[in-house]
């Protein structure tokens, strides 16, 4: 009888390590991901095709430049899932953490032609054309895939606050002069609606990201 024991016990350790082993499915804790539409980030739970989708929030258009020099457009994005950021290729704090969290990304999805990568330079006066193919070189940045946009600043600074609401500075009243920074991932879906924010700086909140984004495209 105890030798019977052992060998059960043993096989069902045998079970348990077999489970541990098994690769964590893709995909979000939850079936669908929220809407958002303004800074709080106040989860709205919408069915597709709602009515109410009709006139929610979405990005708006927009006309801007890459690191080839093309111009880049909500066209470029159309039918696109794609994940968004704000940087500046001088910047000695959070930028290289950021742009190294979004070179994950860009390993992940680099064959996956659903999905988009997007950097707005903050400080365009400076990141010009030239500076930003560099900039792209020294981090392997894939023309295609990653596009890093550089422009008129006020209009990229009015993208990321009043449409991205990419800071958390809640409340406090901003200028066109004031420096726009955040470390903040924004996640936009196929139709322009913002889906999700998360710390950019977290490997652990970028790993929810892709989760949010294979839930995305079993959406669309």
């Amino acid at each position: 009888m105890r030798s019977y024991s052992v060998s059960l016990l043993g096989i069902l350790m045998l079970l348990f390590l077999a489970r541990c082993e098994e690769k964590p499915k893709k995909g979000s804790r939850v079936a669908s991901l929220p809407y958002y539409n303004d800074s709080r980030f106040t989860p709205r739970w919408l069915e597709a095709g709602s009515e109410i989708l009709k006139e929610f929030h979405r990005i708006p258009e927009f006309d801007l430049v890459n690191q080839d020099g093309e111009t880049i457009t909500q066209q470029t994005f159309n039918d696109k899932i794609y994940v968004a950021d704000f940087i500046f290729t001088t910047c000695p704090g959070i930028c290289p953490r950021m742009t190294a969290n979004m070179a994950l990304l860009q390993e992940a999805y680099i064959n996956d032609t659903d999905v988009l990568l997007l950097s707005h330079s903050v400080t365009p006066e400076i990141d010009s054309v030239p500076v930003l193919k560099s900039f792209a070189q020294s981090k392997g940045i894939q023309s295609g895939k990653w596009h890093l946009a550089t422009g008129d600043r006020t209009q990229i600074y009015d993208l990321g606050r009043n449409y991205y609401f990419a800071e958390e500075d809640l409340g406090a009243v901003k200028t066109a002069n004031d420096f726009l920074h955040t470390e903040n991932f924004v996640l936009v879906d196929k139709n322009r609606h913002i889906r999700g924010i998360y710390n950019g700086l977290n490997k652990t909140s970028v790993r929810q990201l892709m989760a949010d984004i294979e839930t995305l495209k079993r959406e669309n």
